[in-house]
């Protein structure tokens, strides 16, 4: 009896042993790794709109499609505000305010603006549980990819229970009365001069990293935040784990201590002026002149065709860029910094979701999802084009018309791309110094150039040249 009993004894020990060995090897290999300098190098960053991406608009319609955004070589994703919206003074069209609307069906149309915020530890019910939400985090950690989540810093909805519970976080005007930050009358303005709202903002951003483990944030216009609160979230933020943090503005002041990377605003709007006849590539050459005399080398910008912003109020690229979307859609991946898409541009959007309701972007593949894959492998893969702290080199590259034609190296490790464009709606013919045997990427057609032989460029003609 004792020999049994000591042989069960074993046997359950052994089962017991194997159970813990094999739950460390599940909690091992489900955990990604922590957020690096060098994470930037080489990713691509995706925002996603949970309420338009699919017609349901949930998490766990959005997290199906997570291995999709692995093929574009995603290792980012960014997801607008995820927490309820505000009720009082919600937005419905433009100013119209959703309490001047009486007809009960005609509200239920307007979810309001992602950016009024109710409270920074909520979910928008419409999304899913925050168990939906943690399913959402644990499935992109296993495609290797990590999440960052958008933070309003800058003000919160009027329903929010600060205004009641702690109207001194808010600014106030010279009659004492709150008051609404520009035109933005769906939401009222945190006043930054107080230590406990500070206090108060950083516990709510730790809340996301210790209850969710998220990634990190992308932070609502930044610039009108104060720079020693994001210097001292940030320190706070990464005594809890690493993060990655993404700013809403263009500055080089907010990017010493703060910040990880930038908005490439300025760029975006020369590509926009390009594509529109109102400005040439000597505007661009100007661009890449300033940024190396403004930033410091390992300063980072996010290179964009479109974004939440673009979309609604200003158009669809289609609108911006015409046919030359996929030239610059390319140019924004060659450039020095990480490239950026925003939901439904791999699915070739063309219409402007709106922005308080309900709307869906389409799942019908068609021209840009397979180049937005080798545009991502190729970034993932060569290190050529490294963008982040440790970039590869940008050298221009000398056209018998650099104001219409567009050449330049990007090397690194040994690797060299070349990227060649005609930036303009017309044929060009032109002649460049670039010399040697190489692989067209997008076509796979291997090309010899010579130097200052002639060249035809179809209008908006481009190529991705990888040196062989």
């Amino acid at each position: 009896m004792k020999k049994i009993l000591v042989t069960a004894l074993l046997l359950s020990t052994l089962i017991s042993c194997k159970k813990e060995s094999e739950e460390k090897a599940t909690d091992s290999s489900s955990k990604i790794a922590a957020v690096t300098p060098e994470l930037a190098e080489n990713a691509v960053i995706y925002e996603a709109n949970i309420r338009q991406y699919s017609p349901e608009g949930t998490f766990n319609e959005f997290t199906k499609d997570i291995p999709k955004l692995k093929k574009l070589g995603v290792k980012i994703i960014w997801l607008m505000p995820i927490h309820e919206v505000g009720m009082k003074n919600r937005k419905a069209k433009g100013d119209v305010s959703i309490e001047t609307i009486t007809n009960p069906k005609e509200k239920e149309k307007y979810f309001g603006s992602h950016y009024s915020v109710k409270d920074y530890r909520s979910i928008t019910p419409n999304y899913g549980t925050k168990e939906d939400f943690a399913k959402l985090i644990q499935t992109a950690h296993d495609n290797g990819i990590y999440v960052i989540l958008d933070w309003v810093a800058n003000h919160t909805a009027w329903d929010h229970a600060w205004i009641t519970q702690h109207n001194d976080y808010y600014t106030r005007d010279k009659n004492g009365k709150m008051i609404a930050p520009f035109d933005w009358t769906d939401v009222a303005e945190l006043d930054f001069t107080n230590p406990n709202l500070r206090k108060a903002m950083i516990a709510d951003m730790k809340y996301w990293l210790t209850e969710f483990d998220v990634d990190g944030f992308r932070c609502d216009v930044a610039m009108e935040v104060p720079l020693d609160f994001w210097e001292d979230a940030s320190i706070q933020l990464n005594k809890v784990k690493p993060v990655f943090m993404l700013m809403e503005a263009e500055q080089p002041n907010l990017m010493k201590k703060a910040f990880d990377m930038q908005y490439g605003w300025e760029v975006h709007h020369v590509f926009n002026g390009i594509a529109k006849g109102e400005k040439t590539v000597s505007d661009f050459d100007k661009y890449i002149k300033k940024v190396d005399s403004l930033y410091e080398k390992n300063d980072i910008h996010m290179n964009f065709t479109s974004n939440h912003d673009e979309n609604s109020w200003n158009g669809t690229e289609y609108e911006r860029m015409g046919d030359a979307v996929e030239t610059f859609a390319a140019l924004s991946y060659t450039i020095p910094g990480m490239p950026l898409i925003y939901n439904g541009q791999e699915y070739d959007l063309k219409k402007r979701l709106r922005f308080f309701e309900k709307d869906t972007i389409p799942h019908t593949t068609e021209k840009m999802m397979p180049i937005y894959e080798k545009l991502g492998k190729l970034k993932t893969e060569n290190a050529a084009l490294h963008g982040g702290k440790n970039k590869a080199s940008y050298q221009r590259l000398t056209t018998s018309d650099n104001a219409k034609i567009l050449a330049f190296e990007r090397a690194k490790d040994g690797k060299k791309v070349i990227y060649v464009s005609n930036l303009t709606k017309s044929p060009q013919t032109f002649t460049t110094t670039i010399e040697g045997n190489f692989t067209d990427y997008m076509s796979g057609a291997k090309i010899n150039f010579t130097k200052d032989q002639k060249t035809t460029f179809k209008p908006w003609e481009y190529k991705i040249l990888v040196a062989e």
